[in-house]
């Protein structure tokens, strides 16, 4: 599984991902900081990524467009780049366990 962070994550979890979650990426990496939240949708559907946000955003754009993507939710609240980092890591598992028994949106509490 790959990651595509939203905006609101750090750029710089990227490569502290990769073991976890190879491929991952941001979006600023990719070029789409300025993108809508639909076209980031289509590029993560067409590069099989899973989107990362804090945002309810793409949660609402799962319930209208289904899967793929997938998106992962943090319910972090207003935490470090490390608990964030702690959190995705520790969650892989769950994350992945949600998304093979169907859902589109898998939340993360840390």
């Amino acid at each position: 599984m790959k990651l595509l962070l939203d905006e609101n994550l750090s750029r710089r979890l990227v490569p502290f991902l990769q073991s976890v979650y190879p491929g991952s990426t941001q979006v600023a990496l990719e070029g789409l900081e300025r993108a809508s939240d639909r076209d980031i949708w289509q590029y993560a559907k067409d590069r099989d990524f899973v989107i990362v946000t804090k945002d309810a955003d793409y949660y609402d754009l799962s319930l209208l467009l289904n899967a793929p993507p997938f998106v992962i939710w943090l319910q972090t609240g207003n935490t470090d780049k490390t608990a964030v980092l702690t959190c995705l890591i520790d969650s892989h598992a769950e994350i992945q366990a949600g998304f093979e028994s169907g859902q589109h949106c898998v939340e993360v509490f840390a």
